[in-house]
Formats: C-alpha cells, sequence, structure tokens
C-alpha cells in the first residue's frame, strides 16, 4: 500500500516533468520555424527598387525622369507614388510600349499625356517618338530606368534602355537602373541576330533567350560598343539582392498585357516565333501564350479555344472569332518549363508539319523574329531540330563566352 501510495505521489512530478520536456520540445520547434522564417526572408529577392536606401540619397536636390511602366513597384506601391511621397523632383515619366500603365495592346502607339494621378507629363517612347529628345532631358540631371522584362530579344523594352542609353550618352546625362531578376534567366538559346534583320522587335547580335538582367545587358551595351560612335552612358546600378540566375522568381505584376503569369512569362521566348505565323498564341483569350491554334487543325487536336476581342488585352486579334484546334499548355508543370534549357524548337517543326497549307504557314514577320532568313528555310527544308541546333552553335558559344564578362549574378 504504501509503494502505491508512493507510485501515485510520483505519477503527478513525471507528468510535470513531462509536461515540461513538451513544452521544451514546442519551443524548440516554434524557434525553429522562426529562424527558417527569418531565414526564408533574409534569402528573398530584393528588386533595385526594393532597396530605397541605396539609390533615395543620390536622388536628393536633383531633377528626375523616370523611364517606367506598371512593373516599377516597391511592394505593390508604385515607384513613382514612393519617390513623391519622398519629396523627389519628378519632372518627366518616359513611358515604353503599352504605355506607362501597361494598359495599351501589342504595338499599339501612344502618345504623350500628363497622368491624371501623378500630374506629371507622360512622353510616349513608343508613337512618334522612340528615345528622349534632347529637349526632353536638357533640364535632368539624371535618368532612373525601372522595368521587367523576361529575357527575350523581341521583348522590346531592352530595345527601349538602348535607345534611352544612347540618349543619355549624348547628352551626357547619368543614368540609374533599377535592376529586377530575369523570369527566364537561365536560358540562353536561338539564332544570333543577323544585322540585316534588324527591327522593332531586335537590334542587337544576340540569340532569341540571351539570359541576362536589364542591369547586364546595359554593361553589355556598353562593353560591346553597341551605342553609335561607340559612345558610353554613364551606369549605376542598383543590384537585386539573393538573387542568381537559376533562382526562381514569380512577378508580383504581368509585364505586359498579353504576359498574365509565369507560365506565359516561361513559354514565351519559344511561342512568340509563332506571331510570325499562321497559328494563333491565344491572344484574344484569358490564357494568351499558354496555347497554340489554328481553324485548319481541326482534326488533328482535341483543344480548341476562340480568340475574341478583349479590352486592354487584344482588341484586334488574330483569327478573331474563330474556332481553333490545337494545344493547351495550361497543364505542363511549372517547375519543368521554367528549368528548360533550350528554346522548344520541336513546336516550330511539328505545326508546320501538321498544318494543310504549307504556303501560308509563315508570314515576313517570322524573319524579324527569327533574326535571320535561315530558320524559316531550314524549317520548310524539313531539317531536324539536330541539324538546326548544330547551325546556331557556333554563334551562341561565342555569346556565351561575351556574357561572362557582363554579368553581375551568378
Amino acid at each position: 500500500m504504501q509503494k502505491l501510495n508512493r507510485l501515485f505521489l510520483f505519477l503527478p512530478l513525471l507528468m510535470v516533468a513531462c509536461n515540461g520536456c513538451g513544452a521544451n520540445q514546442n519551443k524548440a520547434k516554434n524557434e525553429q520555424v522562426e529562424t527558417n522564417q527569418i531565414s526564408q526572408k533574409e534569402d528573398a529577392i530584393l528588386t533595385g527598387a526594393d532597396q530605397t536606401e541605396k539609390y533615395i540619397p543620390l536622388l536628393k536636390g536633383k531633377k528626375i525622369g523616370l523611364v517606367i511602366n506598371q512593373t516599377a513597384e516597391i511592394n505593390g506601391v508604385p515607384l513613382v507614388d514612393t519617390l513623391k511621397s519622398l519629396n523627389v523632383n519628378i519632372k518627366a515619366i518616359f513611358g515604353p510600349e503599352h504605355g506607362f500603365r501597361g494598359d495599351a495592346d501589342a504595338g499599339e502607339k501612344v502618345g504623350n499625356y500628363i497622368d491624371n494621378k501623378t500630374g506629371f507629363p507622360v512622353i510616349s517612347l513608343y508613337g512618334t517618338k522612340q528615345a528622349p529628345s534632347k529637349e526632353d532631358l536638357k533640364d535632368l540631371d539624371l535618368v532612373i530606368f525601372d522595368i521587367q522584362d523576361v529575357g527575350a530579344r523581341f521583348y522590346t523594352y531592352t530595345i527601349t534602355l538602348a535607345r534611352v542609353m544612347q540618349a543619355c550618352a549624348d547628352n551626357k546625362v547619368p543614368l540609374l537602373i533599377l535592376d529586377r531578376p530575369n523570369p527566364n534567366g537561365n536560358l540562353i538559346d536561338g539564332p544570333i541576330l543577323d544585322p540585316k534583320f534588324k527591327s522593332g522587335v531586335g537590334i542587337h547580335p544576340i540569340p532569341i533567350s540571351h539570359g541576362l538582367t536589364v542591369g547586364e545587358f546595359a554593361k553589355m551595351i556598353n562593353g560591346e560598343k553597341w551605342l553609335t560612335n561607340g559612345a558610353q552612358c554613364e551606369l549605376n546600378i542598383i543590384k537585386v539582392a539573393n538573387y542568381h540566375h537559376a533562382k526562381a522568381y514569380i512577378l508580383p505584376v504581368k509585364p505586359s498585357p498579353n504576359l498574365p503569369n509565369n507560365l506565359s512569362i516561361y513559354l514565351y521566348p519559344s511561342i512568340c516565333l509563332f506571331e510570325g505565323t499562321a497559328i494563333s498564341q491565344g491572344r484574344g483569350t484569358n490564357f494568351p501564350f499558354q496555347v497554340l491554334g489554328h481553324p485548319l487543325l481541326k482534326g488533328k487536336y482535341d483543344f480548341s479555344f476562340t480568340p475574341v476581342s478583349i479590352a486592354g488585352m487584344s482588341k484586334n486579334p488574330p483569327l478573331e472569332n474563330q474556332l481553333c484546334y490545337g494545344i493547351d499548355f495550361r497543364k505542363m508543370e511549372l517547375e519543368s518549363i521554367r528549368n528548360q534549357k533550350e528554346l522548344n524548337l520541336k513546336l516550330l517543326i511539328d505545326l508546320y508539319q501538321q498544318y494543310p497549307e504549307k504556303a501560308t504557314f509563315f508570314t515576313p514577320f517570322f524573319n524579324k523574329l527569327a533574326g535571320n532568313d535561315l530558320l524559316m528555310q531550314q524549317i520548310k527544308d524539313g531539317k531536324t531540330e539536330k541539324e538546326i541546333r548544330a547551325s546556331w552553335k557556333a554563334g551562341l558559344d561565342n555569346y556565351k563566352e561575351k556574357r561572362k564578362n557582363y554579368l553581375l549574378y551568378p
């Protein structure tokens, strides 16, 4: 009986001790979770714009011009609003393709206007002029460039960058670049642009997917002396923190009306080539650059979609109101597409072979997108993917060596 009493006396003590062990274990787990969360926060990507402490002091007492669009933001707040709240002296905003607010259609010319929200004058660089004029820059001490790119040669923002750099160099106005990640930073592929095929969708001798951030691209423009007469633009680049080229980055704002999500962005370098064909890329749907199709592919594919006019995305889409049959990429695994190391050339070959009217498959615009007239001919001649890639190899190898000289990130 005494032994039993001693046991009952011992049990509460044991329970208290065990509860203490549990509390300690829970505390340890909570501390570990907090440590992991802190570690994740410390490892989070910070764009150049996010790091205000690095560039706001550079703006004090200066008259500033901004080359920006809707992607220039800090935690959901437009960069222009942040700068205005800090009493930065903004004199002008320069808007690229799709406009300062990002709501103009692809290729739509945009005029100058006064922004209703901020009251600042907006000067379009995608209308009658393509770069700031001497008059535009005469009262500016510094120009800031902050636009999200997606790493494809025919995405026009790096062309805007080059033209702004030329204007700044010619007028001796420094350029401050608030860098952002390249969501396709790990993809370097495609034919090098032949200078004979320079156009509004390609002016530099680079592959279709170049693997550079905007800051790195600016360094390459200076380093390769691509500006007229080898002019040099005075650059200051606020680097992205905690970024490397293979690191995933989910864009907080769609970079243009028809790239609504990361799937479309990852597919864009491959699918945009179809803008130079009869095939619809899904403009006029809520899933552009995530599907491919044409009415003449009926019976070859089960999936179908119908492009329609959508304000703010595609006012007059190709094949409008026509039932298209083709391929739906929306069920593909996002990570596998992000980790692609090559353009999906097989798509182009396969759809050309499936298309019944070969003579009308390609349009003249295709050669501008490809950057040469060879790729179209190779497809028509029935060349294999391996044979086509072999024709790219020397140019790509040379480009990759040059690229190393301008990298800001691993």
